[in-house]
């Protein structure tokens, strides 16, 4: 896909690309890679992987770089940790304990997914038929030597710039 094919909206989806990450510092590389694309700040994002496969990490390097400050907490029990930048609205969702699609109405989740702002979820699973297609979805998996496989799948066209703009900044690969 070319920078071409994006504007005349010639995208074939999903789009998909697979990053290998060594250590935390590789995590923190693609996060402010991430956060630095104009695109991202109305994206919806996926998280999907096991229980200690860094989603959480890579969220909080992400909203680092976005320049939240203060503590940056896993939004496990509470289910949603909004974030509020000079024109930025952030919200985290943590759908792990989340069972109740009237729970999703209840919250006023959907009018969250209706606004401006940068919405990423880990296990969105969980919340199946209730959030809209993610415009990225990043699957993080532990290998046999601790290191993270990294599959990047865009749904949208929004996803799909969002991996081209990464693809020319090459965040992904392990290097200093």
């Amino acid at each position: 896909m070319t920078a071409v094919d994006l504007l005349q909206g010639v995208v074939h989806l999903p789009i998909v690309k697979s990053l290998h990450w060594c250590d935390e510092a590789a995590t923190a590389r693609f996060a402010r890679a991430l956060a630095a694309l104009p695109g991202v700040r109305q994206a919806y994002i996926e998280l999907q992987g096991h229980l200690g496969a860094g989603k959480t990490t890579l969220v909080r390097h992400m909203l680092r770089a976005l320049g939240v400050q203060g503590r940056i907490k896993s939004p496990t029990y509470a289910v949603m940790e909004p974030y509020e930048l000079p024109g930025l609205n952030i919200w985290h969702f943590d759908f792990y304990r989340f069972s109740d699609p009237r729970e999703w109405f209840d919250a006023g989740f959907r009018d969250i997914f209706a606004s401006p702002g940068l919405k990423i979820a880990e296990w969105p699973e969980n919340a199946a038929g209730c959030v809209p297609p993610a415009d990225l979805i990043i699957q993080l998996d532990v290998q046999d030597d601790e290191t993270r496989q990294v599959t990047l799948t865009a749904q949208t066209k929004l996803g799909a710039s969002l991996l081209h703009q990464l693809a020319n900044s090459a965040p992904d690969e392990d290097r200093p």
